[in-house]
């Protein structure tokens, strides 16, 4: 193979996709995209290959068919649904790649408490039941408060917090719903209840290289999460905590990552902070989902997706030769992050369930101080769904200032000349 060719394992929806071809076109990559379908969609919409994230192995021996008639320096996948295939695929090409039993507690929620755990990792409490058991029952062997969890869903879909054995019976009830709408055959369903953590909340963009860990970037999350719903909504960089404490979640990411083996290429990990120190909620082999990747620059305006594709090529996160940076460049775990531009982003929260009719207040919001850009997201007279049975946004405000102060002030003022038409599904039915 003469010239710098991956394969990225993504969805036809993803938020990402565009970002990560631009890259691939800045960095003079090629970029085979195997996405989540059916072969015959694949053809028609004109992509390499498609295959069933939800069968991983048979999915990886397909792309390994593939791959072999048209060799790839790596697989990366861009988020949580294509990782395990990816680690799969890369394992029978030999090709570097986290090994897939780590891939795949990145993605278990009891495989990964139970591996941070046993490697001394601050976690919270945990247990694991299944809804053949009374609601009622379990609620006596749980302390309050606590959250409930599904064991795969992702993006806070399905966690619920509760205060007593009341809200955990209708939590129960509640779960119950959101996975039968993914498995509508099972009987039964597995989920765990977790002790609730207080504290503040960040979130750590890192990368791995040969199981070193890299810090790009930690996000504050300044709106408390207390439940009983977990939507994250603004996230601001650099971090506002101490360097002692920035130090400490580092360090915590990184024993995180070796306790379930993961060894190379992008992390994600949410962590509670309080008096005790960081506690690891969860890291995934992935990087950051959505738009929120466009808050994050390094060097000479490389973006994420780029640092992901060169390391993925076996190139240094920055090369001197080819972009012209030194490595001052480069954020290092604890490195004092003062004299960077702040950035941040506010995934706009859908208000309630029901048909989206109008957007008012963007250019306004757009004209305020600070403020970047405004992508909504979300489609005129389409269903919106709220978590915790979600798993999307209205939209991203992308901000930016002097201080991570400012770029707060300025996100929530854009959001709050922001105003949305709602219809409620049975309104709308009774107008028609």
């Amino acid at each position: 193979m003469t010239h710098k060719r991956i394969m990225l394992l993504t969805t036809s929806r993803s938020y990402r996709n565009t970002a990560f071809m631009q890259a691939a076109q800045r960095l003079g990559i090629e970029v085979l995209q195997v996405v989540n379908m059916q072969t015959e969609l694949a053809d028609y919409w004109n992509h390499p290959l498609g295959v069933n994230f939800g069968a991983p192995d048979e999915a990886a021996q397909e792309i390994a068919v593939f791959a072999r008639k048209n060799p790839v320096l790596a697989i990366r996948a861009v988020d949580d649904s294509g990782t395990l295939v990816a680690a799969k695929a890369s394992a029978l090409l030999g090709l570097p790649q986290n090994d897939p039993v780590a891939a795949e507690a990145a993605r278990n929620k009891l495989q990964m408490r139970t591996l941070f755990t046993q490697a001394g990792v601050r976690c919270p409490w945990f247990k694991l039941f299944s809804t053949k058991e009374s609601p009622k029952q379990v609620a006596e062997q749980v302390t309050f408060p606590c959250v409930v969890k599904p064991l795969n869903l992702s993006g806070s879909r399905g966690v619920i917090r509760a205060n007593d054995s009341f809200e955990f019976t209708q939590a129960i009830s509640r779960l119950v719903q959101i996975l039968a709408q993914d498995e509508p055959n099972q009987l039964y369903y597995s989920y765990l209840v977790e002790s609730y953590i207080d504290g503040g909340e960040v979130a750590l963009e890192g990368m791995l290289d040969g199981g070193n860990l890299t810090v790009l970037a930690l996000f504050d999350k300044p709106d408390p999460l207390i439940g009983p719903f977990f939507e994250e909504t603004i996230y601001v960089t650099p971090s506002r905590l101490s360097k002692e404490t920035q130090d400490a979640i580092a360090e915590c990411a990184a024993q995180s990552a070796a306790a379930l083996g993961l060894r190379e290429g992008p992390v994600h990990a949410e962590f509670r902070i309080n008096e005790q120190g960081p506690w690891i909620l969860e890291i995934a082999g992935r990087s950051i989902g959505g738009l929120c990747s466009q808050t994050l620059r390094f060097g000479q305006d490389l973006s994420l997706e780029e640092l992901i594709l060169r390391q993925a090529c076996g190139l240094p996160f920055v090369e001197v030769t080819d972009v012209n940076v030194t490595d001052e460049n480069l954020v290092e775990p604890g490195q004092d992050n003062d004299s960077k531009e702040a950035s941040g982003v506010m995934m706009i929260p859908i208000p309630q369930a029901g048909i989206l009719k109008q957007i008012d207040g963007v250019e306004e919001a757009r004209g305020v101080s600070g403020i970047d850009d405004i992508q909504m997201t979300a489609k005129l007279n389409y269903s919106l769904i709220p978590l915790p049975e979600g798993d999307s946004y209205l939209g991203f405000i992308f901000a930016s200032g002097q201080t991570p102060d400012e770029v707060e002030e300025a996100l929530r003022c854009a959001h709050e000349k922001l105003r949305f038409e709602i219809l409620p599904e049975l309104a709308l039915e009774l107008r028609m």
